[in-house]
């Protein structure tokens, strides 16, 4: 039996983002973040229990501050203690798990959505995700951008404004654009 879009998704490969049943989750999710972003007065037992209505799993004390934006959340996986301040997008075509007690700053965006570098393949509408991995008690200053397929070690450092375009070993300080050690 072929594969759908969906699971062709899930599964790393090429798919077609504009399938019916990738739209429908697409619409899903969009209606959830108007309700999320709008609970900005709300508790944070209400906006724990709507990030578990959509979210892959939420650890105990993860904290995501409105306004929060993704595409579909089944994908994005929090440890205990995970921290997103305000304005941050995290596009989960493709798995992201961020480990325990990682801090991440505002406005970062995290990237799991990738594209064909053939342009003719890039034409035809077919994407691609690949997964991201950030570890536990990661800092990730305001504005960075993480790109596809990035792993960040334990106990990492990541400077405002990075643009991570590898992975980051254990303990490192990365910092510019794009991001090297310090």
């Amino acid at each position: 039996m072929p594969m759908t879009e969906k699971q062709k998704m899930l599964t790393g490969d090429l798919y077609r983002p504009d399938d019916p049943e990738l739209q429908a989750d697409q619409a899903a999710a969009k209606a959830w973040m108007a309700r999320y972003n709008a609970a900005l007065v709300e508790t944070y037992a209400v906006r724990r229990a709507l990030l578990k209505e959509l979210l892959g799993s939420v650890g105990k004390g993860a904290v995501v501050r409105p306004p929060f934006h993704c595409d579909y959340g089944y994908n994005i996986h929090l440890a205990d203690d995970v921290f997103f301040n305000f304005n941050c997008v995290i596009l989960d075509v493709a798995e992201v798990r961020i480990g325990t007690g990682t801090q991440i700053g505002p406005a970062v965006q995290i990237y799991a959505a990738d594209h064909p570098r053939d342009a003719q393949e890039r034409r035809s509408g077919l994407e691609f995700g690949r997964p991201v991995v950030i570890g536990e008690h990661v800092w990730i200053g305001g504005g960075a951008i993480i790109l596809p397929g990035v792993t960040i070690g334990d106990d990492a450092v990541i400077g405002a404004g990075s643009v991570v375009t590898r992975d980051v070993a254990a303990g490192a300080t990365v910092v510019g654009n794009p991001a090297r050690s310090r």
